[in-house]
């Protein structure tokens, strides 16, 4: 039972740092963006890679 508890709270960890990295390249100044080389059809893969790896 504690084994299905951490692994939804490690779940909802992953999912919450997801949604900040989402929005915190969001958020950036697109000038920024492009000079980092972060499109905006690019920003949700970017942060999946981020938080679950390639």
């Amino acid at each position: 039972m504690n084994a299905i508890i951490n692994t939804l709270k490690t779940s909802a960890r992953k999912r919450r740092a997801y949604n900040r990295t989402v929005a915190a390249l969001s958020a950036m100044n697109i000038d920024t963006r492009l000079d980092l080389d972060i499109y905006e059809g690019d920003i949700r893969k970017i942060a999946r890679n981020a938080v679950y790896g390639a």
